[in-house]
């Protein structure tokens, strides 16, 4: 398996760990406070992730500050959304809109990238949007605030997604990961300390260093998985995430889906393998270098 998708499969599992310990944070905190911590963590974590070609003191130079900028507010206003939404509604229906992001980075990335994809990719894309709406159905059972963020969340996590590819070959990491973590703590705690702060006792401190440090290593491995593959090519282990939303689901939060949930569910893993296949099967008649850089 190249190692773009094997570090991107190892991200989305460190992502739902950390979606599964702020769902059961939900109603002791606002989303502001779980989201300060969260970051607080996973930047002290991230802190000693630094190459040893670079500075965290020189962080702030950059050579598309505007971008960089962008996909940090695009990747906080995703966080604060996806701690809303996983506070509200059941982990698979959470995970069915979030799951939209893959879809919508392989359209983002024919239109901006201008990167060239399949029939059957987008077959697949068809495919995955469809197995999303059984998970939800829309118009068969009540939608609320929940729904509508992690929908508004899988957008925003698709332009950070776009963003981070054709920021890997340009800015340091301290650059991209040290602003995400500098305006998710103002942000944050800005919204912590405009409504009701609660300090957190020894037992939430843990499980909220536990989310920052899930968080990070999905940050960590998501960086190193955009050097080495197209956004196309990482896009589909996002689906790695139905297993993880199924199991954590129904072993700490008594959340069992129907069979036309579950059924959903596996049309949008099959439409995410299917993308992987073919992509395999097209770099099959090539040479595959896992170091090579492409441009996103």
């Amino acid at each position: 398996m190249p190692n773009g998708i094997l570090l991107a499969l190892i991200a989305y599992a460190s992502y739902s760990g950390s979606d599964a310990v702020i769902k059961s944070l939900g109603g002791q905190f606002t989303v502001f406070e779980i989201g300060f911590f969260a970051t607080l963590f996973a930047g002290l974590f991230l802190f000693f992730t630094r190459p040893a070609s670079e500075r965290w003191r020189d962080f702030w130079r950059m050579k598309r500050p505007w971008a960089v900028q962008a996909r940090a507010w695009a990747g906080i206003a995703s966080g604060v959304l996806s701690v809303y939404a996983f506070t509200h509604i059941p982990l698979a229906e959470v995970y069915a809109l979030i799951f939209l992001a893959p879809l919508l980075v392989t359209i983002l990335s024919t239109v901006i990238l201008k990167e060239k994809v399949g029939p059957w990719r987008w077959l697949a894309v068809i495919a995955g949007f469809a197995g999303v709406m059984l998970v939800v159905r829309p118009g068969f059972r009540e939608l609320n605030l929940g729904h509508l963020a992690a929908f508004v969340n899988a957008f925003l996590a698709a332009t950070s997604v776009i963003l981070l590819r054709s920021l890997a070959q340009q800015e340091k990491r301290t650059s991209m990961l040290g602003v995400l973590v500098g305006y998710g703590l103002l942000f944050n705690g800005a919204g912590a300390a405009a409504t009701s702060f609660t300090l957190p006792n020894a037992m939430q401190l843990v499980w909220l260093a536990m989310a920052g440090a899930f968080t990070a290593g999905g940050q960590f491995m998501q960086l190193l998985a955009a050097k080495y593959a197209p956004a196309n090519r990482i896009a589909p282990t996002h689906y790695s995430q139905i297993v993880w939303a199924v199991i954590l689901g129904a072993l700490f939060f008594r959340e069992y889906p129907d069979w036309l949930s579950l059924v959903g569910l596996a049309v949008v893993g099959g439409a995410g393998l299917l993308t992987m296949v073919r992509e395999e099967a097209r770099l099959g008649t090539v040479r595959w270098n896992p170091f090579a850089r492409t441009r996103l």
